[in-house]
């Protein structure tokens, strides 16, 4: 395997200085080889790499090419924060700490390969090495954003396995009052500057552990991600994504060239900086693989909040030529109006997690004098629809299929629907199932079964494809609420409210918002005592009752108290009337 990276990567540097031309208005000859090869693949007429490590036949592959004087002078990460504070690292200083941080994992730690660790960290320098740490030794990585309450750890921790815990000083208290139900932890990793009863400390350990490490020979199925996605019903489920979903970034002639080169527009001069919170898979592929692979540095800048004025200032004070971020984050820098700031290297655009607005693109463009270039998927598929560099921008609409993935849209019994109707957004999984899809919602064979219909994997969106196959979104087909690129299951809302002694019942449906896309609202069903309440003080305060028990981005920013709630005959909340009343489709 480590033949076939070191004689792929400098022709993969060749291909990237070849003219953008070459797929100028994505090349039909060229686009059906892609799907050619990724059927080959998916038919096992060609064969996978039995083993595959992201950090040994990547990572390490760009450190000797460093070394070499074949990369340019680029750092391989580039972290700042507000306080003026800055980390650079080479692919070597990279190399070197993850290398330290395995030893750690499994020294300190005592951690095996194949054992769990959840790490809830903010965008600290610490989670990149902990990432890669975890990929050669083998250990599964299981990100958290840092809002998760002590109820959302104690569900993660217990869902998970997980043996291991890593956190920082902020969050260290909330994990402390869940520990005595957390029967499979066995070590508590701290990173902070202090030391702090109990745990071991992750700075500290780094001045006494060696970089003299081993990378583990993983199998190219073997569990390397596990991330937590939420449900219309029921609590999170796992996703579990093996080490052979980074190598699919790594095949020198296809999916780079598709994905990385004609979407990312990335290279090996690059710097690009995505904003996404370390908890969710969008860190994961655009702050650690898509840019590794290509050789490019990462950029990160730790900010608390997000706010337009840091965001203008940072593109405009750093030489970042590739951003990307959440449709609400450029509504807001549009709604600021950026045009006044200077981007001197920014050349490349990129935005996911939610539906982009037309107007906004519009008016990035008239701003910044730039296109952005939209990407739809999921953390069970990563990007299944973009559009790609060259192709024609039809604003408001996810782009194309990208491959190996067939796009399709379908009914209820998965019959594809002619152009133009509206149906399931869904992916094609039989005869053979794409290799670089989730392997499964761990321990939960039901609900890996449920998202299949006939011949295809469902995405729970609903769509049209037009004549020329893009593909435009139309709304979620369950419950889920996405809030500026934030999944919230209406369950677990609902679950926090109904702890407070004024709920007798409660539904929660998403609400149309300028700035989010949309919200969660609750419509609540008040208990007798409370029928005479301030019904502002009540809402602040059943706000606030969610935020503490649930993490904060879940809370109902709109809350309406009603006398009852549809039900069907049954008894079951129809929360699909009180959506469509919402979104006026009553």
């Amino acid at each position: 395997m480590r033949t076939f990276m070191i004689s792929w990567i400098p022709q993969y540097l060749q291909i990237l200085r070849s003219p953008s031309r070459l797929f100028h208005g994505c090349n039909r000859l060229l686009t059906s080889r892609i799907i050619s090869y990724y059927d080959s693949v998916n038919q096992c007429e060609k064969e996978l790499p039995k083993y595959f490590n992201f950090a040994s036949d990547v990572l390490d592959e760009w450190l000797q090419l460093e070394k070499d004087g074949r990369r340019p002078a680029n750092p391989a990460f580039w972290w700042v924060n507000d306080e003026g504070e800055e980390v650079k690292w080479s692919f070597e200083e990279l190399g070197f700490l993850s290398r330290k941080t395995a030893n750690i994992l499994s020294e300190a730690c005592g951690l095996q390969r194949g054992d769990r660790v959840l790490a809830v960290l903010p965008r600290v320098p610490e989670w990149w090495l902990l990432s890669i740490a975890c990929i050669r030794a083998g250990i599964v990585f299981i990100p958290g954003t840092s809002q998760l309450t002590a109820k959302d750890i104690l569900y993660r921790l217990q869902a998970s396995k997980a043996k291991c815990i890593i956190t920082n000083d902020t969050l260290a208290p909330a994990v402390e009052s869940i520990l005595p139900d957390c029967q499979f932890l066995k070590a508590k990793l701290i990173v902070a500057k202090g030391n702090r009863d109990g745990w071991l400390n992750l700075r500290e350990l780094f001045a006494v552990t060696s970089a003299d490490h081993k990378c583990v020979k993983t199998r190219n199925e073997d569990p390397m991600l596990i991330y937590f996605t939420s449900g219309s019903t029921g609590s999170p489920k796992m996703v579990v994504q093996s080490h052979i979903k980074s190598f699919m970034l790594c095949e020198p002639f296809i999916f780079p060239l598709c994905f990385i080169r004609y979407w990312m527009n990335l290279t090996p001069s690059d710097i690009m900086w995505n904003t996404s919170d370390t908890g969710w898979v969008k860190a994961a592929w655009s702050s650690i693989f898509a840019p590794w692979i290509s050789g490019s540095c990462v950029f990160v800048h730790n900010m608390p909040q997000f706010k337009p004025t840091i965001i203008a200032e940072t593109l405009s004070r750093y030489p970042i030529t590739i951003f990307c971020t959440a449709p609400t984050a450029y509504r807001m820098l549009v709604q600021h109006d950026v045009s006044s700031y200077k981007f001197m290297t920014l050349k490349h655009c990129l935005s996911g997690g939610e539906p982009l607005n037309p107007e906004v693109m519009e008016k990035w463009k008239i701003q910044t004098g730039l296109d952005i270039y939209e990407g739809y998927g999921q953390t069970e598929t990563v990007t299944i629809c973009a559009n790609m560099k060259g192709m024609k921008i039809k604003p408001g609409s996810l782009g194309k299929a990208v491959p190996p993935y067939n796009v399709r849209i379908i009914d209820d019994h998965g019959a594809v629907l002619p152009k133009g109707e509206e149906g399931n957004i869904a992916i094609q999984v039989q005869p053979s199932r794409p290799f670089c899809m989730f392997s499964e919602y761990l321990d939960n064979p039901e609900k890996t079964a449920a998202c299949m219909t006939g011949n295809f994997y469902v995405t729970g969106d609903r769509g049209i494809m037009d004549e020329e196959g893009y593909v435009w979104f139309v709304g979620r087909s369950d419950d889920i609420i996405n809030s500026a690129g934030y999944r919230i299951g209406p369950f677990e809302v609902e679950s926090a409210l109904i702890q407070h002694p004024a709920v007798s019942e409660s539904a929660v449906v998403s609400s149309p918002d300028p700035i989010r896309g949309e919200v969660v609202k609750a419509f609540v069903v008040l208990a007798p005592a409370f029928a005479s309440h301030d019904p502002e003080k009540l809402t602040r305060d059943l706000q606030q009752h969610v935020k503490k028990v649930t993490a904060p981005y879940k809370y109902p920013r709109k809350v309406e108290f009603v006398q009852s709630l549809p039900k069907t005959a049954t008894g079951k909340i129809q929360r699909k009337v009180l959506r469509n009343k919402e979104w006026g489709k009553a």
